[in-house]
C-alpha cells in the first residue's frame, strides 16, 4: 500500500497546487499548468494571458510565489516558468474563466453562452461546447449546453484532441459550474484522409541511363598439346 498511498499523495498535491495557482493568478488570466520532475528540481509552467502581472517588477512577485510554493507544498527546488497565451480565445480554461466573470456581472446565461461559442468559433476552432450547470433560472438545478462545430465525446480523440476547462461562477442563487470544451483548428482525426493533388506529389528524378555492356574480346586459342612419350 506504500506505493498506492504515494501516488494518491502526489495527485492530491498537484490538485492543491493548481487551485492555489488559479487563485494567485486570477488577475493575470490563468490558462493552464504543467508540472514536470527534472533532475534539477520541479519545473512548473504557467500559461497566462497577461504574464507581466504575475511576474511583477524585476521578477519580485514570481520570486515570492516560488518561495511560497516551496514552503507550502514542499516541492524540491521549484522553478516557475510563465508563458503567454497567444490565442486566448482558443484556451478552454481562459474562456471558462471569462464566461464565469460574465455571469457574475449579471449577463443572462443564454446570451453569455452563445457569445462565448461565437467568439471561439470566430477564432478558427473546429468545434466547441459550453456547459452551464446549476441554479440558472430557479431553485431547481438544470444543465444547459451550447454547441457548434465538431466535438468528440469518447475514445482517443476525446482524450487527446479536446481541450477542457472548468471554472465556477459564484452568484447569489448559488454556484454555477462553467465547462468549456474546444477542438483547436490544427486537430487532425485518425479517420480523416486527404488525397494529395498531382501538383503536390513530388516528382522523382529519372534514373540515370545504364551504360551498354563492354565488348568482350575472344580469348586466344590454346597451343596444341605435345604428344606423350611411351
Amino acid at each position: 500500500m506504500a506505493r498506492e498511498r504515494k501516488v494518491i499523495e502526489e495527485a492530491t498535491r498537484r490538485v492543491l497546487l493548481k487551485d492555489f495557482l488559479v487563485s494567485q493568478s486570477a488577475r493575470a488570466g490563468f490558462g493552464g499548468l504543467d508540472i514536470q520532475r527534472t533532475p534539477m528540481g520541479t519545473r512548473v509552467t504557467l500559461i497566462c494571458e497577461r504574464p507581466g502581472i504575475l511576474i511583477g517588477r524585476r521578477g519580485e512577485l514570481i520570486k515570492q510565489l516560488t518561495q511560497e510554493i516551496q514552503n507550502r507544498f514542499q516541492l524540491d527546488n521549484p522553478q516557475i516558468e510563465v508563458q503567454e497565451e497567444r490565442q486566448p480565445a482558443l484556451n478552454a480554461q481562459l474562456m471558462a474563466e471569462k464566461l464565469a466573470a460574465t455571469l457574475e456581472r449579471g449577463w443572462h446565461f443564454r446570451r453569455a453562452g452563445h457569445s462565448t461559442v461565437r467568439r471561439i468559433m470566430e477564432s478558427g476552432a473546429r468545434g466547441c461546447q459550453v456547459i452551464l450547470s446549476g441554479k440558472l433560472t430557479g431553485e431547481r438545478h438544470r444543465t444547459e449546453r451550447f454547441k457548434q462545430g465538431m466535438i468528440k465525446y469518447c475514445g482517443e480523440a476525446a482524450l487527446l484532441q479536446v481541450e477542457k476547462g472548468f471554472y465556477p461562477a459564484r452568484l447569489k442563487p448559488g454556484v454555477i459550474g462553467v465547462s468549456v470544451w474546444i477542438m483547436r483548428p490544427n486537430v487532425r482525426l485518425s479517420d480523416e484522409i486527404r488525397v494529395k493533388t498531382r501538383a503536390e506529389v513530388p516528382r522523382l528524378a529519372p534514373p540515370p541511363p545504364v551504360p551498354p555492356p563492354a565488348a568482350v574480346e575472344p580469348a586466344a586459342p590454346l597451343p596444341p598439346a605435345a604428344p606423350e612419350m611411351l
